[in-house]
């Protein structure tokens, strides 16, 4: 008996191995499922059990459901993914950036997504999850204690990516239509928040299309406006079904406050995310997160218009990137881009059996670890890299001074440290 049952895990442990080794038979095709069923079905009875009949019904229930479920994911196109690339050298790394870091704001701020700095203030703009555009005061030097932290206009919805204005306004990409608590929705889009509070809505539709998901915001040196609209189908409630789906939702845009028209510069990106215009003001840099890379768009010289790669194949799924002023960009890594989600991102099947999970249950395996920045020079060269293991959810990060600051969708504080103090190291 004990013999026919290891022939028979070891028929299906052979057969199992051999459909997952064939993409378009096992991931991209239902029927196996249904295959590996009716083995389970006919093999597993010579080792029959209390729970046997369960199971049975289980898988069969699991594979209706997968079978009714409309959700369709599409493979990331080959040509432009990066699972078959080797990883990105990054010559100096601090992998422990908890250690000795700083919890700004703690218990003030909700989900501090996006950080905009005034260097003639020491003011840092940061928009958090229960709506509030809040001011941080760092200009009172180092220690947790010295900040101050004022709550100051509430958008109604989720203000994400964040900048300064020419004339001392503050523009904010609002992605959220719901109303919350006891503040009544403004607005969403695009908008302008004046020095007294007060906010407009400067744009929320493009080409007819509304935004779905307004994400990052820059501002050019003419005073036009950059931004993303990370999906114009899913928000930000359920942006994760966009990178499940596997199809390009995002656009690039532009707004010109003169004429009050949007433009949108390129379409069909792979969840457009941060934005940041270059140093020497003659493109645009912009996120394309599921894609782990940058790209850069031209406004200026003989290139105007056209796009390129900026930086690509990095080690975590990009957010938002900030220019330091000093010769380098700050890129903040969501996550680190693992085995399964180079699984992820090659598979089709297996986003749709975690579409499902997530629609139904609420819950999904999560490989959530290794957040942080990489720091990379003016041609997008990586040189240094801050993450920790036990770090997640980072979505912006910029150096001020000697210290780098954090923000983070899952944090109730802005992280800083101190670089003088717990620098990258040069990898041997």
């Amino acid at each position: 008996m004990w013999s026919n049952s290891i022939n028979a895990h070891h028929k299906l442990s052979e057969y199992a191995l051999n459909v997952y080794s064939l993409d378009k038979c096992f991931f991209n095709s239902s029927i196996s499922l249904i295959t590996i069923v009716t083995i389970y079905i006919l093999i597993m009875p010579k080792l029959a059990g209390p729970f046997y009949l369960i199971s049975v019904l289980v898988l069969l229930a699991a594979v209706v459901l997968y079978q009714l479920d409309t959700f369709d994911p599409a493979p990331y196109p080959d040509h432009e993914s990066t699972h078959n690339r080797p990883p990105l050298f990054v010559p100096s790394l601090n992998t422990h950036m908890l250690r000795g870091s700083e919890k700004i704001g703690n218990g003030q701020l909700s989900g501090p997504e996006d950080i905009a700095y005034d260097p003639r203030t020491g003011v840092i703009y940061t928009g958090c999850q229960d709506g509030w555009v809040s001011r941080v005061d760092i200009s009172n030097g180092s220690g947790s204690g010295s900040v101050v932290v004022e709550k100051w206009v509430n958008t109604g919805g989720r203000p994400l990516g964040i900048a300064h204005g020419l004339h001392g306004e503050v523009i904010v990409a609002d992605a959220d239509k719901n109303p919350i608590r006891y503040i009544p929705k403004l607005e969403e889009g695009l908008l302008n928040i004046s020095k007294d509070g007060v906010i407009e809505l400067l744009t929320d539709m493009a080409d007819g299309l509304e935004f779905k998901l307004t994400d990052a915001v820059d501002i050019g040196p003419d005073g036009t406006l950059y931004f993303t609209d990370a999906s114009s189908k899913y928000n930000v409630k359920n942006h994760i079904f966009d990178f499940l789906e596997g199809r390009p939702h995002g656009r690039f845009l532009s707004y010109d406050p003169s004429t009050k028209h949007t433009q949108v510069l390129l379409k069909d990106l792979y969840f457009a995310n941060g934005v940041t215009v270059s140093a020497d003001q003659s493109f645009v840099i912009f996120c394309e997160t599921a894609m782990r890379r940058c790209k850069r768009y031209y406004i200026e010289g003989p290139k105007n218009g056209t796009v390129d790669i900026f930086v690509e194949n990095l080690p975590g799924l990009p957010d938002n990137i900030r220019y330091d002023g000093k010769g380098h960009y700050w890129i903040a890594l969501f996550m680190e881009a693992d085995y399964f989600w180079e699984l992820l991102e090659r598979y089709p099947f297996i986003r749709k059996v975690i579409a499902i999970m997530e629609r139904y249950t609420g819950r999904r395996p999560s490989t959530n670890k290794n957040g942080g920045v990489i720091a990379v020079d003016l041609d997008g060269k990586p040189t240094a890299r801050y993450c920790d293991r036990d770090l997640f959810f980072i979505t912006s990060g910029i150096k001020i001074g000697e210290h780098l600051y954090c923000g983070s969708l899952g944090s109730q504080y802005i992280l800083r440290l101190d670089l003088s103090r717990y620098p990258a190291t040069r990898v041997a």
